[in-house]
């Protein structure tokens, strides 16, 4: 197993701006970095066991299955849209972007959902993950793969995270332009969601 040439691929796939690092951002523009982190706790306890069920084979399935992706990509996309509306709804002045967020529940809730919706996340680590395994040390690979993943899933949550607070005291006084865009991008990526193919197995 090759960690220098996994650890950078990996992180920059976590890095990826998509509807998860979106919300961390607009968490961390709401109620600060570590707000945001400790509802991302939730994107990780999603995580993990799309991870073991890739291991286990199971992340097939999505591919294998036009049924199974086009179910869980349209609930996906429209959480996703859901939440874009509802943030393009509210008020500037009742609970803009610099405001304190409404509940960490409902933070870490959207957090886990957005992670369940895509079902890109579980075909990510069936088709990335396999490329570094070793057959002879295959589970503690996959697991020690698994959480190198979750630990730079945490440094990106982060970084959105300070990005989100940074833009929010550069523009105080913007914070409902700021809370429109983040909505539209939202509904944008569920929108993006809705058109995206299941991916197909390559020929032997």
């Amino acid at each position: 197993m090759d960690l220098a040439f996994f650890l950078p691929a990996c992180f920059a796939l976590n890095l990826t701006f998509g509807p998860s690092n979106l919300l961390a951002l607009t968490h961390g523009a709401q109620s600060g970095v570590r707000f945001a982190f400790t509802a991302a706790l939730a994107r990780l306890a999603v995580f993990a066991p799309m991870i073991a069920a890739s291991a286990l084979g199971l992340g097939l399935l999505l591919t294998v299955s036009a049924t199974a992706f086009t179910a869980v990509k349209i609930l996906g996309a429209a959480y996703l849209i859901w939440i874009g509306l509802k943030l393009l709804r509210t008020r500037p002045d009742s609970h803009a972007l610099g405001s304190p967020a409404p509940n960490l529940v409902r933070a870490a809730r959207r957090e886990a959902l957005v992670a369940l919706g895509n079902p890109k996340a579980i075909l990510i680590f069936a088709a990335f993950f396999p490329q570094f395994v070793r057959a002879g040390s295959y589970w503690s690979d996959y697991a020690l793969l698994g959480a190198a993943f979750l630990l730079l899933e945490g440094c990106a949550v982060t970084a959105y995270a300070i990005a989100g607070r940074f833009a929010a005291r550069l523009a105080s006084t913007r914070m409902h332009w700021l809370q429109r865009a983040s909505g539209g991008t939202m509904v944008g990526f569920g929108l993006l969601l809705l058109l995206a193919r299941a991916p197909t197995r390559a020929a032997a």
